[in-house]
């Protein structure tokens, strides 16, 4: 419990150092076209970070952060090894005012922890596939190219559309563009609450397992194996044809609701096999399952319990299954439930009150409605309306001037600077709350990301708010003016690329950096003056950091793991 609360602790520094580090990817334009002094944008950058809170619900980010690493190798040494890393190098990338990104330094750390400690306890021959997420590290990656690629064409699209003469010709394209942005995140909604629903019935759980199970089987025949496999492609099938069932309904989400919809898969039955999975899960969890199973990678004697409790708590489905349908009282299904595997006399209560609390129903409602972005889309219309109207008092209204052009993209700029912050805090603070879970997985405090207590986003929230007030002064400067001058046009321009970056893979779960994105942004601005205007030597010289960020981290990570486990058994 210690070595958790020490993670904890952690996690919430560089959740800190996170903020004021990148603090200047939120302020950097705003600060160097005055438009605020450094003290005045800090406290707008932090109070928005902080506002990001209550506009992303899903926590998509977060939950492909704790995914980096599969769960067997999630250690909370492991994790402490990372978290050092990221600290460090953070740190001296501040120090020398280098933009790198924070979100790769925690990848970079979390999974060079976790392969050392991988090969130290399999053996250099286990495979890394095994080990991570190759997915999830592909997509990271990638969008270290992609991310400031995006912000570059988006930038210059806004700043082309921003200059035309033709007023109506550019509300035109305004609200072109805006239709096609609310259609593509109406898109990401849909598919993300299909992407809950599978994760609801196991699906995304079973076709990990067969695809595992196939590998096993290439390297060894197995009669085991292969009964498992046909068990757990029957779990997948049954599974399958429910959500068939469902996914109509969720396609219509924008006609309906997800408490109707949670309803009719009630009513129809849909959600009883899942209903029996989910209070069996619940109850041996509060039985102290997760400790045991946290405690059975480095323990002998866990391990062999563990194995025992996982085999016989499966039969606690049957008569919790008869709770649920009214036919036993709830005396009777402990009373059952105890014969099968023991509940130990401090969990009794804890037992009782899972039971009596669960409702499948609106758990399912819940996954559904974690999905909903219609707050983001709002926003989007809202703020494209805004723009309009801003543009027809300026322009048409009142007689334009260079002084009221100016003055209109000042308090613009404004605005934007707050959507950028927005997207800042809704996308580096989930990153931390990723590393927490995953802590609190790898201590058996929770059993997956879905259960993570409301103190951690809150915490998280804070801290990166906080450590933004701070400022990071020195790399400000770098962002603000050593790659190329921005004015509040330009400002706009960058910080609205920036924020639509971050909201669209934020959509998409993907774990992007907020300087490679507010960088290319800016460089995109700077390039559709002159490509002279961007400077050049230091755009190749951050290129380098961001390249060097993830390897470099995870071999801090795995150096850090190995001094560790001299001290932490």
């Amino acid at each position: 419990m210690s070595l958790l609360i020490v993670i904890i602790a952690l996690a919430l520094i560089f959740d800190y150092i996170n903020g004021f580090h990148d603090a200047a990817n939120s302020i950097a334009t705003v600060v160097s076209t005055k438009v605020l002094t450094p003290f005045q944008a800090v406290l707008w950058a932090a109070l928005f970070n902080s506002v990001a809170y209550f506009i992303f619900k899903d926590h998509a980010v977060a939950n492909s952060i704790s995914k980096t690493v599969y769960k067997e190798f999630i250690t909370l040494p492991v994790i402490f090894s990372g978290l050092l890393a990221a600290i460090f190098w953070n740190l001296l990338t501040w120090w020398y005012g280098i933009p790198s990104s924070s979100s790769h330094t925690l990848i970079g750390g979390f999974a060079g922890a976790a392969i050392a400690h991988a090969l130290l306890e399999k053996g250099l021959n286990f495979p890394w596939s095994r080990i991570v997420d190759s997915h999830t590290i592909l997509m990271t990656v990638l969008f270290i190219f992609l991310a400031p690629i995006i912000g570059i064409f988006i930038s210059v699209f806004i700043t082309v559309v921003t200059i035309m003469r033709n007023i109506w010709v550019r509300i035109a394209i305004i609200v072109a563009v805006t239709l096609a942005t609310a259609f593509l995140f109406d898109n990401f909604e849909n598919n993300k609450m299909n992407e809950n629903v599978q994760k609801f019935y196991g699906i995304d759980k079973y076709n990990k397992e067969i695809t595992l199970l196939k590998e096993d089987l290439i390297s060894k025949k197995d009669a085991g194996l292969e009964a498992k496999l046909t068990a757990t492609q029957e779990k997948l099938d049954k599974a399958t044809v429910y959500y068939n069932h469902i996914k109509p309904l969720v396609n219509d989400f924008d006609n309906s609701s997800a408490k109707a919809i949670a309803k009719i898969a009630n009513d129809s039955g849909w959600l009883k096999s899942a209903a029996a999975s989910k209070i069996k899960d619940a109850v041996r969890n509060a039985n102290d399952y997760l400790v045991l199973e946290s405690k059975a990678p480095s323990d002998k004697a866990a391990k062999a319990e563990y194995d025992i409790a996982k085999e016989k708590t499966e039969g606690y489905k049957e008569p919790l299954k008869l709770y649920l349908a009214g036919t036993i009282s709830m005396d009777s299904a402990i009373t059952a439930v105890n014969a099968i595997y023991p509940i130990k006399p401090q969990n009794l209560e804890k037992v009782k009150k899972k039971i009596k609390g669960f409702n499948i129903e609106k758990s399912f409602a819940a996954e559904i409605d974690k999905a909903d972005n219609s707050m983001i889309v709002y926003g989007i219309l809202l703020s494209s309306l805004l723009f309009i109207l801003i543009y027809i008092y300026v322009e048409k209204v009142k007689t334009p001037t260079a002084y009221t052009v100016a003055n209109m993209f000042k308090k613009l700029q404004l605005f934007s600077s707050a959507a950028f912050s927005i997207g800042h805090g809704g996308n580096d603070a989930q990153k931390v709350m990723g590393i927490i879970g995953a802590a609190l997985i790898a201590s058996g405090s929770i059993q997956d990301f879905g259960q993570l207590p409301s103190w951690v986003p809150v915490a998280c929230y804070l801290a990166i708010g906080l450590g933004t007030m701070s400022g990071g002064w020195k790399i400000v400067k770098t962002m603000g003016s050593k790659i190329t001058k921005v004015t509040p046009l330009e400002g706009v321009a960058a910080e609205t690329a920036g924020a639509f970056t971050l909201f669209f893979t934020g959509q998409m779960g993907i774990p992007v950096s907020t300087t490679h994105t507010i960088t290319g942004s800016i460089i995109g601005v700077g390039a559709t003056k002159r490509l002279s205007a961007v400077r050049w030597g230091v755009t190749t010289n951050l290129l380098w950091a961001w390249v060097l960020t993830i390897p470099v981290s995870a071999t801090l990570a795995a150096i850090t793991y190995f001094i560790v486990t001299l001290f932490v058994k």
